[in-house]
């Protein structure tokens, strides 16, 4: 996992559930899930702040593998997954823009 790999999922989900701006209202939370531990670590900026949207820098050192000179990561454990947290439970990111798909009625459709 690194920053590449974020944008890439981030603009492969871009207009739908499957992004942080979309989804949020929802209490989805942006989120890491480690499939090799099957634990979820909530985004979080490099202060441990949760993280409004997917950021490296805030994972704990047993999941990152390069941190910079500033302690930025740069790389982490391939078996990391960007995705949302929810009322305890994971969602990547197409699960989360199902979700959201079948969720959302919109209000013109509610009559």
């Amino acid at each position: 996992m690194n920053e590449q790999r974020l944008k890439l999922g981030s603009d492969a989900h871009a207009g739908t559930g499957g992004t942080s701006e979309r989804n949020s209202g929802l209490g989805f939370r942006p989120a890491f899930l480690d499939k090799s531990t099957m634990t979820i670590y909530p985004s979080r900026l490099a202060n441990g702040t949760l993280a409004p949207f997917h950021i490296l820098d805030g994972l704990p050192d047993e999941v990152v593998i390069t941190r910079d000179a500033n302690g930025r990561v740069i790389e982490a454990k391939p078996s990391l997954v960007a995705g949302f947290e929810r009322r305890g439970f994971f969602y990547t990111r197409a699960a989360a823009a199902r979700a959201l798909s079948e969720w959302f009625i919109p209000s013109w459709e509610q009559d």
